[in-house]
């Protein structure tokens, strides 16, 4: 047992599972994290840690919990150590004007996300875990009012999210993913995956995930 690795996936809504056919979260056979998991096998431990609006380090002041992932991280970190992999999928969530808005805004909080790991106070001397950093599907057009404008101009902007983010992983020596390699954004609501594209979306990183954790 103790050869068993861990994978913490830190996200937003597209990895909760957000349905965007109206029923709530997808089932959970078809969150990628689950797909993922079941790719990888039983040696591998694939921790879901997806938070509806969560940002990269931004408030949301009209919120009912901290969606900010700078304050969050620290305490997930803690929770789920040790960790030999962390993915972080967010930056969509900041498209939205009220939050930041930009795709360099995104950039920053995932530059400000990976330092956090790589100087967490790790207990029991825990290695500090591999980071892949995957870039989320862009927004893309939508008839439904409330979501247009609530990312207004956010299609253009996190159309730049996999350029910005593939230079900070080089820069930084993390992994990178584009999800928009394998997955697309529903124009149901112009932001979240149906059932078909999130699985899609963990089968699309299981050898990324494989070649990183060395198994």
């Amino acid at each position: 047992m103790s050869d068993t690795k861990s994978v913490l996936c830190f996200g937003d809504s597209l990895t909760w599972g957000y349905d965007p056919a109206g029923s709530g979260r997808h089932a959970l056979e078809d969150r990628w994290p689950s797909i993922l998991a079941s790719a990888l096998g039983p040696e591998v431990n694939v921790i879901a840690e997806g938070l509806n609006g969560r940002t990269t380090g931004y408030d949301d002041h009209l919120a009912d919990c901290d969606r900010n992932g700078v304050k969050t991280l620290p305490t997930v970190l803690h929770t789920h150590m040790p960790l030999d992999l962390i993915i972080i999928m967010l930056g969509t969530n900041d498209m939205k004007p009220g939050i930041a808005g930009t795709a360099i805004a995104a950039r920053q909080g995932i530059q400000r996300l990976v330092a956090l790991v790589r100087h967490h106070e790790w207990s029991f001397d825990y290695d500090a875990p591999d980071i892949l950093i995957v870039s989320p599907p862009p927004l893309c057009e939508t008839a439904d009012p409330i979501f247009a404008a609530m990312f207004a101009g956010g299609i253009e902007q996190s159309a730049m999210l996999a350029s910005l983010y593939r230079d900070l992983a080089d820069e930084l020596g993390c992994g990178f993913y584009d999800a928009a390699s394998v997955a697309r954004t529903t124009p149901l609501d112009g932001v979240h995956l149906d059932a078909e594209n999130t699985r899609a979306l963990g089968r699309g990183l299981e050898p990324i995930v494989r070649m990183m954790l060395g198994i």
